[in-house]
């Protein structure tokens, strides 16, 4: 019986020739000798399938990516797997946070373990269900709290108020972690049981129907029982879990706890141990680690301490096991006790070690000249002699200063320059004269009005608000700056006190912006013999990452216990980590802590208005990295040429250039800007594009003429430059017009920088003439790893969410 469907022709089936088509395909054939390609069997046995097996096929890749999720979730919280990690993010002022922690601890045959010297966590374990948790609570209003414990979190729950939702740092802070890479999550709503039910039925559609365009398909857990808990702890423990790409290719940890042992030099630097539960990859203590806002650090051992959190605790030598499950504490458990269980695991190898270093240190004498040969010296000696002038000086001067006497003929050529140089001291002596007169004169009245005493009301006395307006007024100046270079794009006035050959030396004319060449090694700055180049970045990513899902590593597994040496560490670590912020330790793949130049493609955020000017001090957030740099904006194209864009565009997609240490992309990317009073607004998101020191960015600059006198295809310009010389300085450079005119300059006419150029067609009298340059452009090296915290937001309103692009 025939199977339905479409006939499918077997391996044995008839091949014709190729069509012969283009040009000398007869000499391709004769230099190939008659050898005829292999046929890619491999590829056609598994085209060539039958529906039954296909079917198999399928079916068989289901059921592993099935069992794959189910092992996941098996393991995640489990005896073997670290404690499943939730966070609490309250989104309103009016957010219940302690309620919902009081709910969650309240679960029958369930043990529950305050974390020490902390009230906003504690740990959950439920030897029946054979599941533990440990929930943390976000301080509210700490952004790089909330953003670093997304980095580590398996699953956020969303504190929401049961009648507005969140408020305007709700906002603010739903739009940073959507940027950063959302994990698993879910939304809960404690409270609104004072509501009459008719009022509580109507808000709940309320709040659905406002979360449906952040959280679509997302489902509410109201949270005002311990059934509602049980249900709401059930479905964290069952929903499939969401996978961040730069924090899996890692191993990481949030600290349980942390001690700190001073260093035998300096007891502002130490040894510090940190304890934690590792997740991600297996953790190597040969590899370096970055603390979270703090820097890069080397490890000196890996101990196993018992697991503080284990459902089958081991008993303690005279004590029997207590069948009733109470509420414990952390610091039940004996300090001698621990020390006597603690296990070296490892301890570094310093051949194998990674090393701290992140930059080249340049030799100042590489690629210098060698020694002058004596031919060489002779030729300079001879030049010398040949540019000495004979000048009268009075008896005993100097040579030094007979150098600086000039000579009659001379007094003519310069006159020029000096009277400038008189004019602009006269200017200053005039000014300098004025002031001290003013000073004098404030000086004096003082001592006249001595006895004189007068009260001066508190408004007058109030400069906050005179420096409010000087804010206004330089945001004024930058919105200006941004409407001018939107209307008028690259174009700059030609200065008349300096000559545009001086002025635009270092600018180069293009005959095309897209095809003519420029070579990325010309002219680099001091700063590119600081940094680290791949041969291939991509090669060497894939590389790396095909080692990590293939071979495996040594070291403690994912869900042990340990506690990490990390040496040299500032007390400030520990300072911060007693303050109740978060400890988050990513461990650092190779070449991570080398610095080079990093792309990232990013989009201005909605909420963001203010103009961003080029080369401004900025505030990133790439992966697990926190740092500030100064950056560059350039477009985003497929040519290996990219212009620099002065401010960043709000309706395109650019590319941010700075000095940064090396990342392995994917790897999101948050933009933020500190305002004067310490807030920080987020003005873009993206990704990390790419590692490439040789990616060119070309900064346009636009000079402006005018046609003055019009013929058939020639014209006069004037007002582009303003004197001769110019003129046949920038005579090989091409014209263009804003109506697309093409034409080169002919010849200068008089002095004063008019010129006769010829076009490819007839001027029309509104036209403009323009003339291109362009010169290759680097950014700033500011990188500065410690970024101050930010004030927290100012609440207000609930706003209308709007929806944005989740990056993972």
């Amino acid at each position: 019986m025939v199977a339905a469907g479409a006939h499918r022709p077997g391996p044995l089936k008839q091949q014709n020739k190729a069509h012969k088509g283009g040009k000398h395909s007869g000499s391709s054939q004769r230099r190939a000798g008659g050898r005829v390609s292999v046929k890619a069997q491999p590829r056609r046995r598994l085209r060539d399938l039958s529906r039954v097996d296909r079917r198999h096929q399928a079916l068989q890749l289901r059921r592993q990516r099935k069992e794959a999720v189910l092992a996941e979730k098996r393991s995640l919280g489990s005896r073997d797997g670290p404690p499943h990690l939730v966070v609490l993010v309250p989104l309103h002022c009016r957010a219940a946070a302690h309620d919902t922690l009081r709910l969650l601890q309240s679960q029958e045959s369930a043990v529950v373990r305050v974390d020490e010297g902390r009230a906003s966590g504690f740990a959950l374990l439920c030897p029946r269900l054979k599941q533990r948790w440990r929930f943390v609570t976000a301080q509210a209003g700490d952004l790089h709290a909330v953003l670093d414990l997304a980095k580590v979190a398996d699953s956020l729950l969303f504190i929401l108020d049961p009648a507005d939702g969140w408020d305007s740092a709700g906002e603010h802070c739903l739009s940073c972690l959507f940027a950063q890479g959302l994990p698993t999550y879910a939304l809960a709503v404690p409270g609104g049981t004072d509501l009459p039910p008719k009022k509580r039925i109507d808000a709940k559609k309320k709040l659905a129907k406002a979360i449906e365009k952040r959280f679509p398909e997302a489902k509410l857990f109201p949270l005002n029982t311990e059934q509602e808990s049980s249900l709401l702890l059930r479905h964290l423990g069952t929903q499939k879990q969401r996978h961040l790409a730069f924090r899996d290719r890692r191993a990481h940890l949030l600290a349980y706890a942390a001690e700190f042992v001073p260093g035998q030099e300096s007891h502002l630097v130490g040894t510090l141990k940190v304890s934690g539960f590792v997740r991600g990859q297996t953790l190597d203590v040969n590899s370096l680690v970055h603390i979270v806002g703090h820097g890069d650090f080397q490890m000196s051992q890996v101990d196993a301490p018992p697991d503080p959190l284990s459902l089958n605790p081991r008993a303690v030598k005279g004590q029997k096991r207590s069948q009733e499950m109470e509420v414990q504490d952390d610091s039940v458990n004996g300090s001698d006790e621990m020390e006597e269980d603690v296990k070296v695991l490892m301890k570094a190898d310093p051949n194998k070690q990674e090393s701290l270093q992140s930059e080249v240190v340049p030799d100042p004498m590489e690629g210098e000249q060698t020694w002058p040969t004596e031919e060489e010296l002779q030729e300079a000696e001879a030049s010398l002699k040949a540019n000495r002038k004979v000048v009268k000086v009075p008896k005993g001067t100097s040579k030094y200063q007979a150098a600086w006497i000039v000579d009659d003929g001379e007094e003519g050529s310069e006159k020029d320059d000096d009277d400038e140089e008189d004019d602009i001291d006269d200017e200053m002596m005039e000014e300098a004269v004025s002031q001290e007169g003013e000073s004098s004169e404030e000086e004096e009245e003082p001592a006249e009005e001595e006895c004189e005493t007068m009260t001066v009301s508190e408004c007058l006395r109030d400069d906050q608000y005179d420096e409010k307006v000087e804010e206004d007024e330089q945001m004024l100046e930058r919105y200006k700056q941004e409407r001018m270079d939107e209307m008028f794009p690259d174009e700059v006035d030609t200065p008349r006190d300096v000559p545009a050959r001086v002025r635009f030396q270092k600018y180069r004319g293009l005959k095309s912006f897209r095809t003519s060449p420029w070579d990325p090694k010309e002219n680099l700055p001091r700063d590119y013999a600081r940094i680290f180049q791949f041969q291939d970045f991509s090669r060497t990513r894939k590389h790396l990452f095909r080692q990590i899902e293939k071979e495996e590593t040594e070291g403690a597994s994912v869900g042990w216990y340990v506690t990490l040496h990390v040496c040299n560490v500032p007390v400030s670590v520990m300072e911060s980590f007693k303050e109740g912020k978060p400890l988050v330790l990513f461990t650092l793949l190779p070449h991570e802590q080398k610095m080079s130049v990093l792309n990232f493609l990013v989009h201005r955020h909605p909420s963001n208005s203010e103009p961003v000017r080029a080369k401004e001090e900025l505030i990133f957030h790439c992966g697990f990295r926190r740092f500030r740099a100064s950056s560059l904006f350039s477009q985003h194209t497929s040519a290996d040429k990219h212009k620099l864009e002065r401010f960043l565009r709000p309706d395109a997609a650019l590319v941010v250039t700075v000095y940064a240490p090396i990342a392995f992309p994917p790897a999101s990317v948050l933009l933020f800007k500190q305002r004067s009073n310490g807030m920080h607004d987020l003005i873009a998101t993206g990704s990390l594009l790419s590692v490439d020191p040789d990616r060119i960015v070309i900064k346009r600059l636009v000079l402006s003429g005018h046609p003055f006198k019009i013929f058939a295809k020639t014209a006069v310009v004037r007002y582009m430059f303003f004197n001769r010389e110019d003129v046949m300085w920038f005579k090989p450079v091409e014209l263009r017009t804003k109506w697309g005119r093409r034409g080169h300059i002919k010849e200068p006419l008089g002095t004063h920088g008019h010129m006769k150029c010829h076009f490819d067609g007839q001027l029309k009298s509104q036209d403009t003439v323009l003339l291109n340059l362009y010169k290759r452009v680097f950014p700033k090296w500011t990188y500065d790893p410690h970024v101050p915290d930010p004030v927290p937001w100012v609440r207000s309103e609930s706003t209308l969410p709007v929806q944005e692009v989740e990056m993972e």
